[in-house]
């Protein structure tokens, strides 16, 4: 499998309880010292209008938002498929709400 890299949506399979969904890569790539694990932020259909969350449009999105307070860590093995990349801009926006939620 191709290593993810930052700036790119892929479906994810969270687990029973938060299903499989498209899930934005956060993390840069990881060597091969490296931990085989992924920070993603998953992207809903079901907004709840919190500062949190950030609407990106794109092509191969419905509409919805990524909720960053939803950041999670996975494994590799969890990446299902590379759906697309968002652009510069729409990474920067979702990473202010980060580092707005983190306090940074």
């Amino acid at each position: 499998m191709i290593a993810p890299n930052r700036g790119e949506v892929w479906l994810v399979d969270l687990g029973l309880a938060a299903k499989v969904r498209p899930c934005l890569i956060l993390s840069v790539p990881f060597e091969d010292q490296d931990r085989a694990l992924i920070s993603v932020i998953p992207h809903t259909t079901s907004p709840r209008n919190s500062r949190f969350e950030v609407r990106i449009e794109a092509r191969f999105l419905r509409p919805g938002v990524f909720d960053t307070q939803s950041l999670v860590t996975i494994p590799k093995a969890k990446l299902m498929r590379k759906l697309g990349d968002l652009s510069s801009e729409q990474l920067a926006a979702v990473e202010k709400s980060v580092r707005l939620w983190l306090g940074l």
